[in-house]
């Protein structure tokens, strides 16, 4: 079954923010906002320096919105939220001699990442074009017969690919329960197709609420313009890029990666003032006193744009 072993990794405190409605349900979030329900979701992760979850309370954390401090509404533990994961393949030629190997640790890494039946995965792969390999689905053996299936050649566009995971988990996010988002991206950070570009791509995964972590697939030399790709986008979003030292590596990155998604909290706030104009708005968390803790938050949230007088 997955989500069963117990896996250890480095110090992070991982934030999401999600501005929401209580009427989600009937309406899309990022179009109306009404000063009596709209509010930001905080998820983030706490561990130690030697990777050991923190038990923390409601107490123990501080909410700034543009520079602003703000007002916990509710706090609560998260872990058992729902995750929805989309999984990014490089198979460009750049992984052609160690695909086989990738193939297997990314396998490996959501049979311990996903519980059954409750969390759910997509797997998006990317060479000259971002292609669709398998939408959100709970079901173990199809997830991984579609990585297997992959098989690499052409180009490389990473940007356009994490659009395009951005915005299925946007779409999924209109509908249903409540779920975490995550993009995990499975490459070299080499992009060289892509139609969009790094901030734009970057956009999109903040406009999903998504975090989105990295493990290089690089192999060992000095620091990459990938590997600054890789280490600009996944900051940006709250995550982390990993670089692992040898291939054989690959598993141990990608266990700190599943550690981070299964240990997380939830705050909700009311950003005050409101401010309904459209733009980013830089979020942080602060930890009051606990020492021996590193936060990595989430830069922000887009605020939705206010409908005109009168509609």
């Amino acid at each position: 079954m997955r989500g069963r072993r117990n896996v250890k990794c480095a110090v992070f405190v991982v934030a999401v923010g999600s501005l929401i409605s209580t009427r989600a349900a009937v309406a899309q979030p990022q179009q109306q906002f009404s000063t009596e329900v709209n509010r930001v979701e905080i998820t983030f992760t706490v561990t130690d320096r030697r990777g050991h979850s923190a038990t923390l309370g409601r107490g123990d954390f501080e909410i700034f919105d543009d520079q602003r401090p703000q007002r916990i509404i509710d706090f609560s533990p998260e872990s058992e939220m729902p995750l929805r994961l989309a999984l990014l393949i490089d198979t460009s030629n750049s992984v052609r001699d160690r695909f086989r190997f990738l193939q297997e640790a990314a396998i490996e890494f959501l049979n311990r990442s996903l519980r059954t039946g409750i969390d759910e995965a997509m797997v998006v792969s990317f060479d000259s074009s971002p292609e669709m390999a398998l939408d959100f689905s709970f079901e173990e053996r199809q997830l991984d017969e579609k990585i297997r299936d992959l098989r690499p050649g052409g180009a490389t566009a990473l940007y356009d690919a994490v659009e395009l995971a951005a915005r299925r988990l946007a779409e999924a996010a209109r509908v249903g329960p409540r779920h975490r988002a995550a993009i995990v991206i499975f490459s070299d950070g080499e992009d060289n197709q892509s139609r969009l570009t790094r901030g734009q791509a970057l956009e999109a995964a903040q406009r999903a609420n998504a975090v989105l972590f990295a493990v290089s697939t690089r192999e060992q030399g000095p620091e990459s313009g990938g590997d600054k790709v890789l280490q600009f986008v996944t900051s940006e979003t709250g995550g982390i890029a990993l670089f692992p030292f040898r291939m054989e590596d690959l598993g141990h990155s990608f266990d700190n990666v599943a550690n981070l998604l299964r240990h997380q909290y939830n705050i909700l706030y009311r950003p005050e003032p409101l401010v309904a104009d459209g733009k980013f708005h830089p979020v942080e968390i602060r930890l009051k006193q606990q020492k021996g803790l590193v936060v990595r938050a989430r830069k922000g949230y887009y605020a939705p744009v206010a409908p005109p007088a009168g509609k």
